[in-house]
């Protein structure tokens, strides 16, 4: 396929979360916020952070105090990643696979494995695994870096920086029929598709007004 009709990793994720809001950014290509690119950022500087005292770690971007996110730190410090985290074989780079190309913000070459993408997300993660749209991402990354490599790449990591925390993303057979169901709505979109209903997603929603949608706090003022 053409690189040009490739699907963006981006758009996987954001169809992944609501069909009908890919539809919207792609008509206004937004620019992501600087403050959620000093929040990825935070992902290439873990030792840096790890030894900051209270004051400096006041002034980062970070979303626990600053004795938990060291706390975190050291957690992940003594993980087998930590090498490879802090010290990746490749930074930000542009991955092309057979449907879907994007940026994998750092590439890991563990010693007699296989290789891993990771995806940095500036947002906060769930209490376990990771959202469902990063998944989708990670799970694109996986693929295009396995059809780089001409190898199996069998799981993909997820950063949540701001919180000290890294999560693994293992391509199973649940994780990878989500990708291929995302993939078909993204690649067959014709217009707007439908709207989301009896959701908590539309009441943060940039484009809700636009939309049309009815959000949860409207339908109970209107009783519905």
């Amino acid at each position: 396929m053409p690189a040009a009709d490739l699907v963006a990793f981006s758009d996987l994720a954001r169809a992944a979360y609501c069909p009908r809001q890919l539809y919207y950014v792609r008509r206004e290509d937004r620019e992501p916020p600087s403050e959620a690119t000093e929040r990825i950022d935070l992902a290439f500087r873990y030792p840096e952070l790890r030894a900051a005292d209270d004051a400096a770690l006041r002034t980062e971007p970070v979303d626990r105090p600053p004795d938990e996110y060291r706390g975190a730190m050291d957690l992940l410090a003594g993980r087998e990643e930590w090498a490879d985290l802090t010290d990746p074989a490749a930074t930000r780079t542009l991955l092309e696979g057979k449907d879907c190309r994007g940026i994998a913000h750092k590439v890991l070459e563990p010693d007699d494995e296989s290789p891993v993408p990771t995806i940095v997300s500036p947002g906060d993660p769930p209490e376990q695994g990771v959202w469902e749209p990063q998944a989708v991402r990670a799970v694109a990354a996986a693929k295009a870096l396995a059809w780089e490599r001409q190898r199996e790449v069998p799981r993909a990591f997820l950063e949540y920086p701001t919180h000290g925390v890294v999560r693994e993303v293992r391509l199973t057979v649940r994780k990878k029929a989500t990708y291929r169901r995302v993939l078909r709505t993204v690649t067959t979109m014709d217009g707007p598709p439908p709207r989301l209903t009896g959701s908590d997603k539309c009441d943060s929603c940039h484009y809700r007004e636009q939309c049309g949608v009815k959000t949860r706090s409207l339908r109970s003022w209107l009783g519905l």
